[in-house]
């Protein structure tokens, strides 16, 4: 068998779940749209271009991996993706429920219709992301990086984002009702409408934020 062929077969045996241990592997640009790639794992993996779209990844090791570009839209990603570079990652439609995105970079990541309800997101880069009304509910959002980010309409109830950067976040209508926001920067925020009742706001900075309706 010469070597494309075995690539192709490793390809293949990855996709259809026949493959696990995956960890390190150059799979750059690679199609497992609609995989069973359930446990795989993809730890340290260059996953840069990869077409993930539809993929059944739970319980899957992502984490250190450098999936820039990556898609993921409608796929199961309930999976390890500490400290992982998802920059410009699609995640649009996505099911990220309880996932462990710790220290990620999602700078630049599509994530419109994605669901993150219960992940833990403590410490990933967001700055500038699109999270207009994602579900955020009870996220663990210490210390992450919102500056720049939208998230306009987004459920952000319960989440903890204790210290969490989100000076300059369009924070519009968002529902914080019940948040942690101890020693959040919400600096230059826009905070129109958004509903904080029974939230944390101890240290928190508000200079030159915008509280009307709030």
């Amino acid at each position: 068998m010469n070597v494309a062929l075995r690539v192709d077969a490793n390809i293949e045996a990855i996709r259809t779940g026949n493959l696990k241990q995956c960890a390190g592997m150059d799979l750059e640009d690679e199609d497992f749209s609609g995989g069973q790639l359930s446990r795989v794992d993809l730890a340290g993996a260059s996953l840069v271009g990869a077409n993930f779209a539809k993929c059944d990844l739970r319980g899957a090791k992502l984490d250190g991996a450098n999936a820039i570009g990556a898609n993921f839209t409608q796929a199961d990603v309930r999976a390890n993706l500490a400290g992982s570079n998802l920059m410009q990652a699609d995640f649009s439609g996505a099911d990220l429920r309880g996932s462990n995105l710790r220290g990620a970079n999602l700078m630049g990541a599509k994530v419109s219709q994605a669901v993150f309800a219960g992940a833990f997101l403590s410490g990933a880069n967001l700055q500038g992301v699109n999270l207009q009304g994602v579900d955020l509910r009870g996220t663990d959002l210490r210390g992450a990086n919102f500056s720049g980010a939208n998230l306009k309409g987004a459920d952000l109830t319960y989440a903890d984002l204790q210290g969490a950067s989100l000076s300059e976040a369009n924070l519009e209508e968002a529902d914080l009702r019940g948040a942690n926001l101890r020693g959040a920067n919400l600096s230059g925020a826009n905070l129109l409408c958004a509903g904080l009742e029974g939230a944390n706001l101890q240290g928190v900075n508000f200079e030159g934020a915008c509280l009307l309706g709030t």
